[in-house]
């Protein structure tokens, strides 16, 4: 990443005995976080020396902008569409901020700009490039 930060990014269209199941996982050096598709509503939360902790949607103290996302009540799950309902709707509401002569940035509406399409067309560039070679790891090249 830019700032230093190590990542790693493994993905698989076939998986043997796995659904089709993203599954994002953010190790830090005092807790790490898991998210996974297959269990939309929960979040684990695991401290160092501190037993895991079940976060779940719609329960307990959220942030506004989360509480903003969530549409259903607390055990109702929101899925893999809601996400694409959140931006189509923040889209929407930008399209009028501008036609009102607000001329807030993407990330004010929480919506993608230029730059995640450029960033998300380079990965896929990279995906259809190595899918020819033999050389299966290679650095991706932005801009």
């Amino acid at each position: 990443f830019n700032n230093g930060c190590k990542g790693v990014l493994l993905a698989s269209q076939i998986a043997i005995g796995d659904e089709n199941n993203l599954r994002l996982r953010i190790y830090g050096d005092k807790a790490s976080l898991e998210w996974s598709q297959l269990e939309p509503n929960s979040l684990w939360l695991r401290g160092h020396n501190q037993a895991a902790t079940l976060l779940r949607a719609g329960v307990g103290e959220l942030h506004p902008d989360t509480q903003n996302a969530l549409r259903a009540p607390a055990g109702h799950p929101e899925g893999y569409l809601e996400a694409f309902a959140n931006i189509y709707r923040n889209f929407a509401a930008q399209i009028h901020a501008f036609k009102q002569g607000d001329n807030a940035t993407n990330s004010a509406f929480d919506v993608p700009g230029i730059n995640e399409a450029v960033r998300g067309m380079a990965f896929i560039e990279q995906v259809v490039a190595s899918s020819k070679q033999d050389t299966k790891w290679h650095k991706l090249q932005i801009g």
